[in-house]
């Protein structure tokens, strides 16, 4: 297959690296050091048991126009950033070609093809002006839940964490011929890529956390652990996804795990670093409206009370305002 990887940075990299060592023409849309680098040397894949897996991709670009039609798009990049690239999207069109969205939180499509009283209904939170609606015909996308972590050491090189999952599903719970072809290039490539026929719920299962334990992380620089194990921030996590959970089931999601399962697992993972307090440290933007306004948004479309949620982001908002406006990082020794 001919796929390119929008946004080739650590969950895109790593996807992109073992695609292409497995046969496929894979090109990457990369920027400044790491498309430098790539074009130099190549992307490196450092598998959680120490082996590397070097490959060259068939192309390495900033210009989405120089790949041509692809018949598989991934969109590794975070949500705030699917806006601007949508436009170009285009150029990497045919019949047929299919765009997996790999972007945490409530994603721009969620109530498109799911039936019922809020079929179509945007999500203004994460696509404010209908841009990405407007570019992205939602009939090519491929729904999915990225469970692997792994992160850009140095430009070009990638190093995986843990996990190598990514669950799959059309909008629709169809099963179709062209999402088992996904499906199936991930599992050569080592990847485990089950399809799932209510991806939503797939969805909701790490959004669930996502909206509490990132937040609470960004404003307390503590771990999944520290959080978990301190009484009145795991008090405040449960109380944050009580809400969600209302939300999600008054839209029809059944929650597979009870709350208590879910925060045992995410105290499991130990003294990691959520992705959001990582970006206060790195002084980069916050994922606040993909991870938590949505939600907020859901449940005011739904008839839903969140004023837990609401307080948590207001504060975490007003942080991510601070950061950008003073161009800072924040680190606690």
């Amino acid at each position: 297959m001919k796929v390119c990887i929008v946004g080739a940075g650590a969950i895109g990299g790593m996807i992109g690296v073992k695609l292409a060592h497995t046969g496929h023409e894979v090109s990457v849309i990369l920027r400044g050091a790491n498309l430098e680098a790539v074009r130099a040397n190549g992307m490196t894949l450092i598998e959680e048991n120490g082996t590397e897996v070097r490959v060259t991709p068939a192309r390495a670009t900033a210009s989405l126009a120089e790949c041509g039609p692809q018949d598989v798009v991934v969109l590794g990049m975070k949500a705030h950033q699917v806006a601007a690239i949508a436009p170009d999207l285009q150029h990497l069109m045919q019949e047929g070609t299919r765009i997996v969205t790999m972007q945490n939180g409530i994603p721009w499509w969620y109530f498109h093809k799911l039936g019922g009283p809020y079929d179509g209904t945007p999500v203004t939170s994460v696509d404010p002006d209908g841009t990405i609606a407007r570019y992205i015909d939602v009939n090519r996308v491929i729904g999915s839940v990225v469970y692997p972590a792994s992160e850009v050491i140095r430009p070009g090189v990638i190093q995986v964490i843990e996990g190598n999952r990514f669950t799959l599903g059309e909008l629709d719970g169809s099963d179709t011929p062209s999402i088992r072809a996904i499906a199936d290039a991930f599992k050569a490539a080592g990847f485990k890529a089950p399809i799932s026929s209510d991806i939503r719920s797939e969805i909701w299962l790490k959004v669930w956390g996502n909206l509490s334990f990132n937040p609470i992380s960004a404003l307390t620089h503590a771990t999944l652990e520290e959080i978990c194990t301190w009484q009145p921030t795991r008090d405040l996590a449960a109380n944050m996804m009580r809400e969600a959970q209302a939300i999600g089931e008054k839209l029809g999601v059944q929650f597979k795990v009870s709350l208590d399962k879910r925060i045992a697992g995410a105290q499991a993972v130990g003294a990691h670093k959520t992705s959001m307090l990582q970006d206060v440290e790195a002084g980069r933007p916050l994922e606040l409206q993909a991870l938590v306004a949505s939600v907020i948004e859901l449940g005011r479309i739904t008839g839903m009370p969140t004023p837990t949620i609401d307080a948590v982001y207001a504060l975490a908002s007003l942080l991510a305002d601070r950061l950008q406006a003073r161009q800072g990082k924040l680190t606690l020794g």
